[in-house]
């Protein structure tokens, strides 16, 4: 691989090659990164620049040498629904603060004491068991969006709905399937693209353009502060000790992301043909994640992760150049100041959105599945099955935790819920921890190497 031609991180293409590379990247994250904060009711311009600004610190932090966009996690997107509903969009952005700090503890931790640690408590079996759940718990999100309509405050079954969400979700598979090169690389931009435009030609109704016409092109820094960010909500949710408590839901979902972080980070180590945990280091990479998610909370965006999509432009292109990565982190800056960008993405009908989120979500669950595979995991072996039983029904289930209604407990912790992706992570640890013979929780796959080795 190494002898292959490539552009190496340090290196800068021409500019006649760096911004079609840049708005490549760009395309590549747009979709997913603008698709969250839609879902959690949280500002697209917000998590635009909250991303660009997220990816330029991580660059910095990791001295340029992990060529890695920073985009809108979907771990968080039950988490942040579920948290915004019961106690406010403030203490769930709170909630995103605290994951930051979560991944910042950690970066310290492998710093003093590296990274063997981490195998020890979360498996393969455990990980990807925890995968399948953050996609399959939504799943009935997603469905909900796609099928049906509110109507006088209730939910009912929208035949218009069915054939928007149908219409999207085909598009978005055959564009992923059967298209090659760039369109390749972002089937759901594509899909919500072509969901939008049918919307227009059967259901104009559903979509409101005067919102369009109303924004501003340009969004001043002061507006941006005042109409998008969120800083005034999370002030008064860090001045709220109930806040701080309801805000540990969220907090627990960065050990989720840690293991996405580390997949990540491996995957690039493997496209570049270099180490990258050892340069420069798995706690640069986990410290550059946990401070990009922990201000993208304070000012109101969705909690930062390292982006598959594009790494996979990167094992495509052999472009490493972190001034491409860098421009496009600008661009999506630059993006979030345009108002009319912002204000045509909240015209997106819901069941478009719900047609590429059946989509979306089952890929998160179908990665978990493939971890499964890849590291060989033994399902013939009891304390495998119980472990991922365990965690897929509680985690799936919606198993939670809820004080409400109990009188010791809610003088101290004010109706806290744990919600099921937590719950499950920590059952699932927990078990792993707790039972005999946690070799087999490794797969196979450790086993061979460990015999090679």
């Amino acid at each position: 691989m190494s002898q292959k031609k490539f552009v190496d991180v340090h290196e800068t293409p021409s500019l006649a090659r760096l911004l079609p590379l840049s708005i490549q990247h760009l395309f590549a994250m747009f979709g997913a990164t603008v698709l969250v904060p839609i879902l959690t009711g949280l500002d697209p311009a917000t998590a635009l620049f909250s991303s660009g600004l997220g990816t330029l610190i991580f660059l910095a932090i990791t001295k340029g040498k992990i060529p890695n966009y920073l985009g809108s996690s979907f771990a968080f997107i039950g988490p942040i629904i579920t948290v915004s509903a019961a106690y406010g969009v403030g203490t769930a952005l709170l909630g995103c603060f605290l994951s930051g700090l979560v991944y910042i503890i950690v970066a310290a931790i492998v710093k003093k004491a590296g990274v063997t640690w981490l195998d020890r408590v979360l498996p393969p079996v455990v990980i990807a068991s925890v995968i399948v759940v953050i996609g399959l718990s939504l799943a009935g999100v997603a469905v909900d969006m796609a099928t049906k309509v509110t109507v006088e405050g209730k939910s009912e079954i929208s035949l218009a709905s069915i054939e928007l969400s149908l219409v999207t979700m085909v598009v978005t598979v055959l564009a992923a399937v059967m298209l090659r090169g760039f369109f390749a690389l972002i089937p759901i931009l594509i899909g919500i693209a072509t969901g939008y435009v049918y919307t227009l030609l059967r259901h104009p109704e559903l979509i409101d353009l005067k919102k369009v016409a109303d924004a501003p092109w340009i969004i001043g820094l002061g507006d941006m502060f005042t109409q998008h960010f969120k800083v005034n909500e999370v002030a008064a949710a860090i001045s709220s000790p109930s806040a701080w408590v309801a805000a540990l839901i969220i907090a627990p979902v960065a050990f989720v992301t840690l293991a996405e972080h580390l997949g990540h980070l491996l995957v690039t180590s493997k496209v570049m043909d270099r180490d990258l945990m050892k340069d420069p280091g798995l706690h640069r990479s986990l410290l550059g994640d946990g401070i990009a998610t922990a201000l993208a909370g304070l000012i109101g965006g969705p909690p930062a992760t390292t982006y598959g999509e594009n790494i996979g432009v990167l094992a495509i292109t052999r472009v490493f150049s972190r001034a491409v990565i860098g421009l496009a982190a600008v661009m999506a800056i630059l993006f979030a100041f345009v108002g009319k960008i912002s204000a045509l993405l909240m015209t997106i009908p819901v069941p478009v959105l719900g047609g590429v989120s059946i989509i979306l979500f089952g890929i998160i669950a179908a990665q978990g599945l493939r971890m499964y595979v890849e590291n060989k995991v033994d399902f013939s072996n009891k304390r495998n099955m119980i472990i991922a039983a365990a965690i897929l029904v509680t985690g799936i289930g919606g198993y939670k935790i809820s004080f409400a209604g109990v009188t010791f407990w809610q003088s101290f912790l004010t109706n806290l819920t744990i919600d099921n992706i937590a719950f499950s992570t920590f059952l699932g640890i927990l078990l792993h921890v707790v039972l005999p013979g946690k070799e087999s929780a490794m797969g196979e796959a450790h086993k061979e190497q460990k015999q090679i080795a």
